[in-house]
């Protein structure tokens, strides 16, 4: 699958949980609240040593749910991250390797790019979406409109601040294709394995998507 196959998903559920976990024994718990909540993809971050084999519990208990790798920073990473199956691969910035690894292996890569420079080395792979990140940071909505002005046949998937309080302005956008986001299943909330309430506030987001 490339890029392209995959968008149509990301376009129909909006919204990636951006998901931290510390141990594997939460990827089960975590996945099934957010397939309960109405959301069946998660971008499994490679910040902690859990990362592979939480991505490979996911895909094996439910292969239909879309589980990707993000914060992939290196080609050992990406590699890690396509022996565990991940759907697709996420990484803040633009890695060359990253990138060759994943199209090579016909895995849907979204790299890092908030600047025109990004863009263009995206653009010189055939990239139709680049992650933005961090959103917030680097100016937001204004920031991703002004850059599309430039480059019309880019999409963008904001990531770093984004909240009940600004996603369905992001989302209003036609450039923007989806959201990353962990305010529904927050670092804290898995730590303290409050799953019901992270099913809960996925379905508070999915319906708020949608109203």
């Amino acid at each position: 699958m490339n890029q392209t196959a995959l968008l149509p998903q990301l376009e129909a559920y909006k919204l990636v949980p951006v998901i931290k976990l510390d141990s594997p024994d939460d990827a089960l718990p975590l996945a099934e609240a957010l397939i309960a909540g109405g959301l069946p993809v998660a971008e499994i971050t490679f910040r902690t040593d859990a990362a592979r084999e939480s991505i490979c519990k996911i895909r094996s208990a439910y292969p239909d749910m879309l589980t990707g790798a993000g914060t992939v920073l290196s080609l050992e990473q990406a590699k890690a991250a396509a022996d565990a199956g991940a759907s697709f691969i996420v990484s803040p910035g633009m890695n060359r390797d990253v990138v060759e690894f994943s199209i090579e292996n016909h895995i849907p890569v979204f790299p890092g790019a908030c600047t025109p420079t990004e863009i263009m080395t995206a653009m010189e792979y055939g990239l139709e979406v680049v992650k933005f990140f961090p959103a917030k940071q680097y100016g937001g909505l204004d920031t991703i409109k002004a850059l599309s002005a430039p480059f019309p046949s880019v999409r963008f998937m904001p990531t770093g601040g984004i909240s009940e309080a600004n996603i369905k302005d992001f989302l209003a956008f036609p450039k923007i294709i989806a959201c990353g986001g962990s305010f529904m299943a927050s670092g804290s909330l898995i730590s303290q394995k409050k799953f019901d309430d992270i099913r809960e506030l996925t379905a508070n987001a999915v319906a708020l998507i949608k109203s």
